[in-house]
């Protein structure tokens, strides 16, 4: 069995990584390099388009490389996407890499509130593939990333609050094809202190989402950072008709991680390849 393309990969072009000017310089021609090892047949680079200034954050909260992006302030800023730089190094990985194919993109961050300034800054009708994220919630008159939340509030309210807002951002913005990592605020659940995760306390929640996902007709991705069989089951019975494979991945080594068990995970719950590595499964 072959592998699916990789539709949520990250390069130096996306500022978590450190960005353009920073020791990631040239993580887009390794990622290209490890899919031809691997025999990946596609990739698509969806770099974050995130608005600098938009939420707070505290040291703990950032990797060491993004320590500098913490203002005195406590807010995160950084360069905005750089389009023209990012569209050159494209047109130079299809030239060096052309048994890869190697389509554009971008990870919207919270695309239903700030659309104008995203307009400002890149033509999304240009992108192969446009992911739809939401990184921060906004509580308490407070917008931050759940992991930061989870610290001050109920970890119960922090997830339901995301959920909510996740759902009022398919809801309202239509910027975006495919819906990715649904399961973002779980990432850091702090388990240390509220006990395993249980996404059977949020179901309700999570169903919603995908009603409102699947009644646009988009696509569900199935982030292979965590592989939790309730998603695809869930989408599925809620409607969904499509998904896409996304690593999230950020290094080259996370290229395509898991999407063995992805991909017989997706065909259990009834969804089947379309005809080229770009297109999403559907449910026959």
């Amino acid at each position: 069995m072959g592998l699916p393309g990789d539709c949520h990969v990250h390069s130096e072009w996306s500022w978590d990584t450190g960005g353009p000017g920073s020791s990631a310089v040239g993580r887009m021609r390794q990622t290209c390099a490890q899919a031809e090892r691997i025999g990946l047949p596609m990739v698509v680079f969806t770099e974050h388009l995130d608005l600098p200034g938009s939420w707070r954050a505290e040291p703990c909260d950032m990797m060491d490389h993004q320590q500098g992006f913490l203002t005195e302030a406590g807010i995160v800023d950084f360069e905005p996407f750089d389009v023209a730089g990012y569209f050159d190094d494209i047109a130079g990985m299809r030239a060096q890499f052309p048994a890869i194919e190697i389509l554009t993109g971008a990870e919207v961050g919270q695309p239903h509130l700030h659309e104008h300034e995203f307009a400002a800054i890149v033509d999304l009708t240009e992108m192969d593939l446009v992911l739809g994220s939401l990184h921060t919630v906004q509580l308490a008159g407070v917008r931050a990333e759940p992991r930061t939340l989870y610290r001050e509030f109920s970890p119960d309210v922090v997830l339901s609050c995301y959920l909510q807002q996740l759902d009022e951002m398919v809801e309202s913005s239509s910027l975006f094809e495919t819906l990715a990592h649904v399961d973002y605020a779980v990432r850091s659940w702090p388990a240390d202190t509220a006990g395993p995760f249980d996404p059977y306390a949020f179901e309700d929640e999570f169903r919603t989402v995908f009603r409102t996902l699947a009644q646009s007709d988009r696509t569900l991705e199935l982030n292979t950072h965590r592989l939790w069989p309730w998603i695809p089951r869930w989408w599925a019975e809620e409607g969904g008709k499509r998904v896409r494979f996304g690593s999230d991945a950020h290094t080259p080594h996370d290229l395509a991680a898991h999407f063995y068990e992805a991909v017989d995970m997706a065909e259990h719950f009834g969804f089947h390849p379309g005809t080229t590595p770009g297109d999403a499964w559907h449910k026959r």
